[in-house]
């Protein structure tokens, strides 16, 4: 038998286990004590039946004008007789028997007292010095038919006592973890970016030490998190005006310069000036995603956003390359406008940076997601499967700093949203395609943009 993984079921099988053996328990040593009751009931019994038959029978004898004749007692109705009964002289000849008895249950007298066969226990007696013997019998089976119906009498209410008392058990186990399970349920159902300490107030005294420690977990993993994002944003931040600097120097050179050697090196410089300003954004994006509040308290109508960032692009790689399809009706959701820019700019980057040269990027917006699609070849599933991480690029060449899908990913966690990635795109033999699913339910058809969750 498998050992339950679960406390509360362990301790209800270990509590029904031990109740059910001390009942078993008892009631084997109760029937034990009432069946030597039992017998000493009987036994007594035998003895008064025949000390209060022998003065009346030999009372009889002693008036009779013959002797050696035998008498059987009649009965004046038929019912069970337990106890039988013969009187005998001594000589051996039966003077009078109960109506029930059979003198081959009745061994020869050898001594007053008890006496036990193969089928009965009996006891003699004796009177008028010896001339006179009379033994009363029962039944074995009369006894074991007791004591069977005394053990059913009290293993019956056990068939009723110990099912009700392992679920009693089991309840009172139940309801001695409702804080545990509270608690437990509490620490599955957090965020991936929700690390505030959890209550313990109603936890008992042995699970505290577990709450105190996952709590202090929580805060180790929250203040090295926050260093972290600290680190890397104001590592992002501090980086750009230098590299800024550096880069408008660089391109002043390169309109001075009349070397062409030192115009190449200027140039090569400035691609690498132009890759560390890219990502600086980017980590500072990551940032943002890492640690910002990425849903409000309101919801507000994300088509704007993607209408401004679809604009950028249009200038920077131009109209004939994207390719959108916005709903007439407001797109509402409580995801931060900021995060989705963040989201929208980082998937497009993606597929225009991923995509075939000069083919379109198709955006479409409905009212719970955004889906956009490149063409290119598929990819393989496990390359699929690790574009999320970061500095992850997949099997290409272009240029790229492997963070896009990995600030979408984290966007994702944070706002409890939905982020698939489908190559070859669905429906189709190849390209890519990501599909972001906003937060919760989308509400669509409202007037106002203040309206509340």
């Amino acid at each position: 038998m498998r050992w339950p993984g679960s406390l509360q079921e362990r301790l209800a099988l270990t509590l029904g286990v031990g109740l059910t053996a001390l009942w078993l328990g008892t009631a084997w040593a109760t029937a034990t004590l009432l069946r030597h009751e039992m017998n000493e009931v009987f036994d007594s019994k035998l003895e008064e039946t025949a000390q209060s038959i022998l003065p009346l029978v030999a009372l009889d004898i002693i008036s009779r004008e013959e002797e050696g004749i035998t008498q059987r007692i009649a009965t004046l109705h038929e019912h069970d007789e337990f106890f039988t009964y013969i009187v005998r002289d001594n000589q051996g000849r039966v003077l009078i028997r109960s109506h029930a008895a059979e003198d081959a249950d009745f061994p020869a007298f050898e001594a007053m007292g008890f006496r036990q066969t193969a089928t009965h226990r009996l006891y003699y007696d004796a009177a008028l010095q010896g001339t006179i013997t009379i033994a009363v019998a029962e039944p074995l089976s009369h006894r074991a038919d007791v004591a069977r119906e005394t053990l059913m009498g009290l293993a019956l209410p056990l068939i009723v006592v110990v099912p009700l008392g392992l679920i009693g058990a089991l309840l009172m186990v139940r309801h001695s973890l409702r804080p545990v399970r509270r608690f437990g349920d509490t620490v599955a159902s957090r965020g991936a970016r929700d690390l505030s300490a959890v209550g313990d107030g109603d936890l008992p005294a042995e699970i505290i030490p577990v709450a105190e420690a996952v709590n202090q977990l929580l805060d180790r993993l929250r203040r090295a998190l926050e260093a972290e994002r600290s680190f890397t944003a104001n590592a992002a931040h501090e980086l750009r005006t230098p590299v800024a600097a550096a880069l408008a120097q660089t391109q002043r050179l390169m309109a001075e310069t009349t070397d062409a050697d030192a115009a190449g090196r200027a140039a090569e410089i400035e691609v690498a000036l132009k890759r560390l300003t890219r990502l600086s954004e980017k980590l500072m994006q990551l940032a943002r995603a890492e640690g910002g509040r990425l849903r409000r308290d309101a919801v507000s109508d994300l088509r704007p956003v993607l209408s401004m960032v679809l604009a950028d692009f249009d200038k920077a790689a131009g109209p004939e390359r994207i390719q959108s399809s916005l709903p007439n009706d407001p797109v509402l959701s409580d995801l931060d406008p900021d995060a989705f820019a963040i989201v929208v700019r980082n998937l497009i980057e993606n597929a225009l940076r991923h995509g075939i040269d000069g083919s379109p990027v198709q955006i479409t917006l409905t009212s719970d997601t955004l889906s956009v699609i490149n063409d290119g070849p598929p990819l393989a599933a496990e390359t699929l499967a690790g574009l999320t991480g970061r500095f992850e690029r997949g099997q290409t060449v272009s240029g790229g700093s492997g963070l896009g899908l990995s600030i979408v990913q984290a966007i994702v966690d944070g706002a409890q949203a939905t982020l698939e990635l489908h190559s070859p795109v669905q429906g189709r033999t190849d390209g890519f395609e990501a599909v972001f699913q906003f937060p919760g339910r989308a509400l669509t058809g409202l007037a106002s943009p203040e309206t509340r969750w």
